[in-house]
């Protein structure tokens, strides 16, 4: 099982470095919305954090999960509204013009 186990770590590296080599065509091209200097800097992290098999995807279910530990934060009072807002509502913005504005909006009787 050994050369399975490392074909597929090398495999995962592979990949890695795959993305890597994209992020920094990016970083370099001047189209990553951060200066260079920063932008190299997070390929890197991100490569080394992927070769420690540290890194996420970062696909839906892992957004909403922190979007609800977040909520976990409010006061007792305030929880379920912030839980509720989560995927309702409408968003705005872009994070190149600066940042996202959403809006929820909840009739109050």
């Amino acid at each position: 099982m050994l050369p399975a186990a490392w074909s597929a770590g090398k495999k995962e590296t592979s990949e890695a470095q795959q993305r890597y080599k994209q992020e920094r065509a990016h970083c370099l091209s001047g189209k990553s919305n951060q200066d260079r200097a920063t932008c190299l800097r997070e390929a890197a992290a991100a490569l080394q954090e992927a070769r420690r098999s540290r890194l996420e995807s970062g696909g839906n279910a892992s957004f909403d999960a922190n979007a609800s530990l977040r909520c976990n934060g409010q006061p007792a009072s305030d929880r379920d509204a912030c839980i509720q807002r989560l995927g309702a509502g409408s968003t705005r913005g872009s994070v190149e013009a600066g940042g996202l504005i959403r809006e929820a909006v909840t009739p109050v009787k």
